[in-house]
């Protein structure tokens, strides 16, 4: 069929008020809104100013009332554990309320923060669920983060109580997360109230008298108490997510609760082109914010079936693991990074599992999280014979920005391309200096303002830093951080971070944080982290380190020090394994490290010299020292 996509975008374009009062159709308000947006509230407007709302009303109790009750909303499939459950919507229903209620009878109340660092389990969702419930904001935390990370995180959102678990399960080893929230709460200026555990059977921990809580418990001696929906501000805040923020200091992006449900209700049908009663499948983790919008609302809120996931897409048990879940659940669209792809094309290059399942009822496989490379969007399209959409968005947007529109109907594919701009989305290319440039020329990736419902209206306590990092430099834009081009037809391609911000598996890590981190060993002078090209990850961190002089220790044994502080740090989703001994580190002479042209030596590209270099020998050193472990040249 045609697509719709262009008469759409345009209709948005001559009539955004009249669009996004189209789209809120689509939700349950308690009061609707009769202001659509105001311009002059907030840091750049605000959309549905006057409405009233609950998240946790329209992704659970709605559909219970509306006739989806015994409708599976989520299937929880853990090849890991070898457990599987599947929840109707009045089973969440349940086990939302009761959990609501022992988070009231902790002294949780409407505003109150929650921070939830858990694994990959249905009560990670719940609890999600059971914040929006009574109008707690909810600010979710990789499960197994190190520490220090989750220790900056509380300190800034100030949670009154925690969720966690006692461990998360990898494939092959046990993460212990009790150890890791004690040492948490220890570093953190703020104290919790309380904390609420789930005790899971492959490794269960000791409760800290007075603090820790049993979830399971907990929830069994509430268990039957209706909770009612709180009604909320549209713009109330439904949750902080914390994105890595180029000085080490998290930035907690703010979701509100109105515009947040209008976007992705629209999405779901329309992007990704599922219809209600429908399994959809993102295989992310709820730390992440395609987990968020993907996983716990999206699905929900539009009445489909999610599936949560808690595996790897090879090793559990193989690299069939994904056409397994999509067969056995008849999953209708799946959507993952590229490196889950490349994975299962290095284990399976000839496709030979996809062969042993019924894909039947797949229809749609979409990529993001990272610039999905060609040969991997042609592999998956030869192999599974459905369509493969690459699309691209942001922690701080929520939702694509960029993607072919698969409910409108698909556009062509360009590879290397994540697609046209979604309505809602006045995406430009522009110079330094702020000014438009030609298509196919390389620039600044922006946002016309306002920012479409749905986006963040700032950080958590930080308007002026929000301002400063996204709105100040390209004024009446926001800044993407984003390198990258339109071509003639409108199609947008992403080519590079204009920041020290990598993607490690499409997860957004900061360079920056991580010379922190390797700064505080003893013996090294200098550091730089960059990010170079990974045929699996996408990218990987390398670390360069100068060491103090006078240093008679083993270069092996300080590098693999630093390596261990990053584990500690970070954790281990940072994938930092190289660290490389140098005499000096190269830099302009103003004294700025030159990272660009280090990165462009490891990947092999292509450089020229920088006119601003202080000694161009020590380019040569960095040289030699790259080829010497098998990397550059």
């Amino acid at each position: 069929m045609a697509s719709r996509y262009h008469e759409v975008y345009e209709g948005w374009k001559r009539d955004p008020e009249g669009f996004w009062a189209d789209a809120a159709k689509a939700i349950d308000w308690f009061s609707p809104p009769k202001k659509i947006f105001d311009k002059d509230a907030g840091v750049y407007g605000i959309w549905y100013p006057d409405a009233t709302c609950n998240t946790c009303y329209n992704a659970v109790d709605r559909h219970v009332e509306g006739g989806r009750a015994d409708q599976n909303a989520l299937i929880y499939d853990s090849p890991i554990t070898g457990k599987k459950k599947a929840f109707t919507y009045a089973d969440v229903k349940e086990e939302v309320s009761a959990l609501a209620a022992l988070l009231q009878d902790h002294g949780v109340a409407k505003g109150d923060r929650v921070v939830i660092y858990m694994p990959m389990v249905p009560e990670a969702v719940f609890s999600m669920l059971a914040c929006a419930r009574i109008g707690a904001i909810h600010s979710v935390v990789f499960g197994g983060f190190a520490s220090r990370e989750l220790a900056t995180r509380i300190d800034d959102a100030k949670p009154k109580l925690i969720i966690s678990a006692s461990c998360g399960v990898e494939p092959g080893r046990i993460v212990a997360y009790k150890p890791l929230l004690d040492r948490a709460i220890e570093l953190s200026a703020h104290k919790p109230d309380a904390c609420i555990i789930l005790q899971r059977e492959a490794e269960t921990c000791e409760l800290i008298d007075g603090r820790d809580f049993d979830y399971a418990e907990g929830v069994a001696k509430t268990r039957g108490r209706d909770v009612p929906c709180v009604e909320l501000k549209s713009t109330d805040p439904l949750y902080v997510l914390y994105t890595s923020g180029t000085t080490g200091q998290p930035k907690g992006v703010v979701r509100d609760n109105g515009g947040h449900m209008v976007a992705l209700a629209w999405t779901m049908g329309n992007e990704f082109g599922v219809k209600p009663g429908e399994v959809f499948w993102a295989a992310s983790d709820v730390g992440w914010v395609v987990g968020h919008s993907y996983i716990a609302y999206g699905p929900l809120i539009y009445g489909a079936t999610s599936i949560l996931f808690e595996g790897k897409p090879v090793g559990t048990p193989d690299a069939g693991t994904f056409w397994r879940v999509i067969s056995e659940h008849k999953v209708v669209a799946l959507f993952t990074a590229p490196t889950a792809f490349r994975a299962i094309k290095r284990e399976d290059p000839a496709g030979e599992f996809v062969k042993k399942y019924d894909l039947s009822a797949f229809r749609t496989l979409f990529l993001a999280g990272e610039r999905a490379d060609p040969e991997t969007i042609k592999w998956a399209e030869q192999k599974l014979g459905v369509p493969v959409i690459d699309h691209w968005w942001q922690t701080e947007t929520g939702y694509p920005v960029s993607q072919n529109p698969v409910g409108l109907g698909i556009l062509p594919v360009k590879y290397g391309s994540p697609g046209v701009a979604m309505p809602g989305y006045d995406v430009q290319v522009v110079d330094d200096a702020g000014h438009p440039v030609k298509a196919n020329v390389l620039g600044n990736v922006v946002i016309k303002l306002p920012l479409p419902a749905g986006c963040l209206p700032t950080l958590w306590h930080a308007d002026q830093r929000f301002r400063d990092a996204y709105l100040r430099e390209f004024p009446g834009y926001y800044k993407t951080a984003d390198a990258g081009y339109i071509d003639d037809d409108g199609y947008l391609f992403v080519m590079a971070r204009t920041d020290d911000i990598i993607n490690v598996a499409g997860h957004r890590l900061s360079t920056g944080a991580m010379e922190e981190v390797v700064a505080e060993h003893p013996d090294v002078a200098e550091c730089a982290v960059i990010g170079i090209a990974d045929a699996m990850k996408g990218q990987v961190p390398v670390g360069f380190v100068v060491l103090n002089a006078g240093v008679a220790r083993d270069g092996a044994t300080i590098e693999r020090e630093v390596i261990g502080l990053i584990r500690e740090r970070i954790g281990p989703v940072a994938a930092f394994k190289s660290v490389v001994t140098v005499k000096r580190l190269p830099k302009t002479r103003s004294g700025k490290i030159l990272r660009g042209t280090m990165q462009k030596i490891a990947d092999k590209e292509e450089w020229t010299m920088p006119a601003t270099i202080d000694d161009p020998v020590i380019l040569d050193e960095i040289t030699v020292a790259l080829a010497d472990r098998g990397m550059g040249v």
